[in-house]
């Protein structure tokens, strides 16, 4: 992690209304309670990602949501990274996982798409898969439900509580991650947490 810049958050999702409360934007949910957590302001458009900037401490950090789609998230978050010249150890990204059991936090520093679409645009754009990630676990759809299908469904309100819990652990993990580096964030946050 380079010292003295900016590090980079990107929480990948679907952009509008009708995504806001689906499996698949844990990771702009993420962002978005960083950024109340964080008391983040002036959010702007750049990138074709919504971003606000905020501080941990001394660290500033950029908090991102790409606008692109899931899919397609590998320019946004490029056009970020070229923006501020930043070196891949200071990128963060975080989203859903359905090989995770719901709840899950899983931070690596790098590895394959595993079937996440967004994580796999990224990989692709940036030519890497050697940044790190923060995996949220949204466990797997029920019976023979196409995963496509689950994974663009509101969490149920049942989950609610524990989602709100989850995204507080996950929240603690990035601003470990900023403070104390990826392995001391590796070391106290992953695994499933005692809901």
């Amino acid at each position: 992690m380079s010292e003295n810049l900016p590090l980079l958050v990107i929480g990948l999702g679907n952009p509008g209304r009708e995504y806001k409360e689906t499996r698949h934007n844990v990771g702009f949910m993420l962002v978005d309670r960083l950024a109340v957590r964080l008391d983040a302001k002036n959010l702007k458009v750049q990138s074709k990602a919504v971003v606000t900037t905020t501080r941990c401490e001394d660290r500033k950090l950029i908090l991102a949501k790409p606008q692109t789609y899931m899919n397609l998230a590998g320019m946004s978050v490029q056009g970020l990274m070229h923006f501020y010249k930043l070196p891949l150890s200071n990128l963060l990204v975080a989203h859903d996982d359905l090989d995770l059991p719901f709840g899950t936090l899983r931070i690596r520093p790098g590895g394959g798409p595993g079937g996440q679409k967004g994580v796999g645009d990224v990989i692709d754009i940036l030519g890497t898969p050697e940044f790190a990630r923060l995996r949220i676990g949204i466990d797997r759809p029920p019976g023979r439900m196409d995963p496509a299908q689950y994974v663009l469904q509101d969490f149920p309100s049942a989950d609610l509580l524990a989602l709100s819990q989850i995204l507080d652990r996950a929240a603690d993990s990035v601003l470990a991650w900023a403070r104390e580096g990826l392995e001391a964030a590796m070391n106290r946050f992953n695994g499933s947490p005692a809901l």
